[in-house]
């Protein structure tokens, strides 16, 4: 079983849509007994909290479900627990390397290093972003999440 978590600020916005949809796709090919999505944020902030309504009303009009999601703080034994930890962007990576230990930093990465036909390094926060930017950060996951499960097949399958 390959675990996977997704990271970022306060685990209402980019991490639980980056958990739907990639729970979705691996769902949709048929790997859900291979492969377990989980996500969480740098702080606690929104601890127990749904995600916000815009992420979930733009993931649902894509045809992903969000509602069961509840926000949680990244814990010591994430590091040991999860395969991959991908942050959503430079700053929870650098919060994240801070607090993984040495011999399990391999396992940290930025979400969109597997969709280098962006050119991006960071899924941009859309929380107090105003117009498409729910939109455009499903399409950056959307691009992720499918050179993710490809990476996930040729190396950890």
């Amino acid at each position: 079983m390959v675990k996977v978590l997704f990271v970022c600020t306060g685990n209402i916005c980019r991490s639980p849509t980056a958990h739907g949809v990639f729970r979705a796709l691996v769902e949709r090919e048929g790997l859900a007994g291979h492969v377990a999505v989980d996500s969480a944020g740098t702080h606690a902030y929104h601890v127990g909290e749904p995600p916000d309504r815009r992420s979930t009303e733009a993931a649902r009009q894509r045809g992903f479900e969000l509602e069961d999601l509840r926000a949680r703080q990244v814990v010591k034994a994430d590091f040991e627990t999860f395969d991959l930890i991908l942050a959503m962007d430079r700053g929870h990576f650098g919060l994240l390397l801070g607090q993984c230990p040495v011999e399990r930093r391999d396992n940290l990465a930025l979400f969109l290093s597997f969709a280098p036909q962006l050119n991006l390094l960071d899924v941009p926060d859309p929380y107090y972003g105003a117009g498409d930017g729910f939109e455009r950060v499903l399409d950056m996951i959307e691009a992720g999440s499918s050179g993710l499960l490809e990476h996930i097949r040729a190396t950890l399958l």
